[in-house]
């Protein structure tokens, strides 16, 4: 199954008021990422309040001489497609897609699309800490280079926690379905990564040979009321 898992910055916390200023989205079939991407900054048309700056680093500025959201939104719908669509927190982010996909006259995105790790992770980990920053180190995901926020590296972030979020990578599933189709040891080694390291060795014969019974029943004569007599 194809999704994206998406995350945007913005100039605030309210759509309408606020506008998004970036976009990114990561491509993933089967939980696997597939390395296309699709990222994007908006000129938001209204002043960049400092502590949104703070948050992303992201200035009028830099933003000034940057497409307006409708200039790209042809471009982003045809890359997201009909597929689900993955967020952490996705309503707020759902909240400024779809409000500017009406400013521009275009269809908002169904919320039946909307899968939201921040309600995964609740679910799985109640009780502990559901920032994105909280999960990737709970899940051992690095994330050394999220200095500000940062829409795609966000998102590329998700990714990683959404596959942990959903079981990980369980390899076993997937030899079970090598072995039902008849698959030698071989390809199931391959399928799970694994290298033989040496060649594969015939089983040795272990039944006795006739000299060693002889020296065995030579053994026992040896002993008073042995026990393998009486067990014969």
């Amino acid at each position: 199954m194809r999704e994206i898992v998406f995350d945007t910055e913005t100039t605030g916390l309210s759509p309408g008021n606020d506008r998004m200023v970036e976009i990114g989205c990561v491509e993933m079939i089967g939980r696997v990422e597939t390395g296309r991407t699709y990222h994007c900054y908006f000129n938001p048309q209204r002043a960049m309040p400092s502590e949104a700056e703070a948050v992303h680093g992201l200035s009028d500025a830099f933003l000034a001489d940057k497409a307006l959201f409708a200039d790209k939104v042809e471009e982003l719908l045809e890359f997201i497609g009909d597929s689900p669509l993955v967020a952490h927190n996705a309503s707020f982010d759902f909240g400024f897609l779809n409000y500017e996909l009406r400013t521009c006259g275009r269809t908002e995105v169904c919320m039946t699309r909307m899968v939201d790790t921040l309600v995964l992770a609740r679910s799985r980990h109640p009780g502990a800490k559901h920032s994105l920053d909280a999960l990737c180190t709970r899940f051992g995901v690095d994330r050394s280079q999220r200095v500000k926020h940062g829409a795609l590296l966000d998102a590329q972030l998700l990714a990683q926690v959404y596959v942990e979020l959903t079981g990980g990578r369980q390899i076993g599933l997937s030899l079970a379905a090598e072995q039902q189709a008849g698959a030698s040891p071989q390809a199931i080694a391959a399928a799970a990564g694994a290298t033989p390291t040496r060649p594969r060795r015939e089983p040795r014969p272990h039944a006795p040979s006739e000299e060693e019974l002889s020296r065995h029943r030579a053994f026992i004569a040896k002993m008073d009321d042995p026990l393998w007599e009486r067990v014969a």
